[in-house]
């Protein structure tokens, strides 16, 4: 879809640069408010109106080429970013939870997201995952035949159950430019591979047996998987669907959970792709889709928050070594570890701002912006033109409201940042929502173990006799 016209509002959260214009709002009144400083050196923001904007975007997006009624639930996948009120958020929006954990799913429920709303994968599920899964009345896609075997247990001996059921297919149609995002090759981790032998027709089979399975759910992958290739592996899997549904002679398979996977563009702030673009994409390449025989579910979590959060660190210290700037500062591993291991798949933008939170300007010099862990390859950016940055600024990490405040790597026991929403408070300013508050030190102290500090120098192995 490289030659269309961007949709410059396709993101649902307005012009970009209004988008702009509320996060440098944001910061500068995050240090006129305390929240960023010498003592509050790093601090997570996420922008309250984007996020709501975004998921009224994806909602229209897919109601505009469905038939009328279609039943369409779209379910965040809360590993993007799991903060109960960014849950909380996105189910008074009107979207649903894809949870993939014990843990995700206790998320959910404290947010209040409804069972019927929210669906439940995951490649390893315990058999009492499940069973509470099926209890409350959560959605369970199989990941593989042992797993079905499990169900097959619990339906029988637990009755009926309100729990839509079904299975996991990987449709094999290749992955794309970041091999651990892709999650449709030859021999991923999830799902049933269909071009394996015998694969197909053991799901088909499956179904046959089993009347309670109603969904057949694929995922493709995530950011570095172009439109083509998630619009090819939906085609798959609808016609696994009509197959099923024509050898049981009735419409057994009644919803298509076909995941997300929209990638972000890291590189500006275009959005590009869109959910109306890709929408229109699979209403040209498999109309059947949305001709309201199928309910539809959708696992979008990158695309509907990446946009909308920031991570904002105080420079501490610049320098130069070798004839380059440095500019230490406190967002480093411990809030990127995937930028900082694998830069070239995870690149980010760095914004500058002056030390009242002003964008700084002057012509842009070549610097790295480092972090503070004790190890050489921690940087957010290596060699980027920037307004120079100078003791007591800010480097912001643009992008980063999706698995950036959801990945902490405590490595060198640095603390969680605290996560603040914001919004326009009505009177020309910005008001600011506690999300998750900042980690303490006697709080990194007490998750590293120190309530049993005797635990090994009291231990003794019990006397032979």
């Amino acid at each position: 879809m490289s030659g269309d016209v961007v949709d410059r509002c396709g993101d649902g959260s307005g012009d970009d640069g209004e988008r702009v214009g509320r996060r440098d709002d944001a910061v500068r009144a995050a240090v006129e408010q305390g929240l960023l400083g010498p003592d509050a050196p790093i601090v997570g923001l996420l922008d309250v109106q984007g996020i709501r904007a975004s998921a009224t975007a994806l909602r229209r997006a897919f109601a505009a080429v469905a038939a009328p009624g279609t039943a369409i639930l779209h379910a965040f996948a809360v590993k993007a970013n799991p903060l109960v009120p960014v849950v909380r958020l996105l189910a008074e929006a009107g979207l649903g939870a894809e949870v993939a954990s014990a843990g995700e799913l206790a998320l959910a429920r404290a947010a209040g997201m409804p069972a019927e709303r929210t669906v439940f994968d995951a490649p390893a599920k315990t058999e009492a995952e499940l069973r509470e899964a099926l209890a409350l009345g959560v959605a369970v896609n199989a990941d593989n035949p042992q797993e079905l075997r499990r169900l097959d247990a619990l339906v029988h001996t637990g009755g009926t159950t309100s729990s839509p059921l079904g299975i996991r297919v990987n449709p094999q149609v290749g992955a794309g430019t970041i091999g651990a995002t892709s999650t449709a090759t030859a021999t991923s981790k999830f799902g049933v591979g269909l071009r394996d032998e015998g694969a197909r027709e053991w799901v088909v089979q499956a179904f046959a047996e089993r009347p309670w399975l109603t969904r057949l759910h694929a995922h493709i992958g995530s950011q570095g998987i172009p439109l083509s290739l998630l619009a090819r592996g939906v085609a798959e899997t609808y016609a696994l669907a009509e197959e099923i549904n024509a050898r049981a002679g009735r419409r057994q398979v009644d919803t298509l959970d076909i995941g997300g996977g929209l990638s972000v563009n890291f590189a500006s702030e275009a959005t590009e792709p869109t959910y109306a673009q890709y929408a229109r994409l699979l209403a040209e390449v498999v109309p059947g889709l949305f001709d309201g025989r199928y309910g539809l579910v959708t696992e979008f979590g990158r695309s509907l928050l990446a946009r909308h959060g920031t991570v904002v660190a105080r420079v501490e210290y610049t320098k130069s070594s070798g004839g380059r700037r440095i500019a230490v500062t406190h967002a480093g591993v411990q809030v990127a570890p995937r930028t900082v291991y694998v830069p070239g798949a995870w690149p980010l933008r760095i914004a500058a701002y002056d030390a009242k939170g002003r964008p700084r300007q002057g012509a842009p010099v070549v610097q790295d912006v480092a972090g503070p862990a004790c190890f050489a390859g921690d940087l957010l950016a290596e060699g980027r033109a920037l307004p120079p940055l100078e003791q007591g600024d800010l480097a912001a990490a643009l992008d980063t409201g999706a698995y950036y405040f959801g990945s902490h790597y405590s490595y060198n026991s640095l603390a969680r940042p605290g996560v603040y929403g914001f919004a326009a408070d009505g009177d020309g300013g910005v008001a600011f929502a506690v999300v998750r508050e900042p980690q303490t030190v006697a709080e990194v102290v007490a998750e590293s173990g120190g309530a049993h500090a005797d635990a090994l120098t009291t231990l003794r192995a019990s006397e032979s006799r």
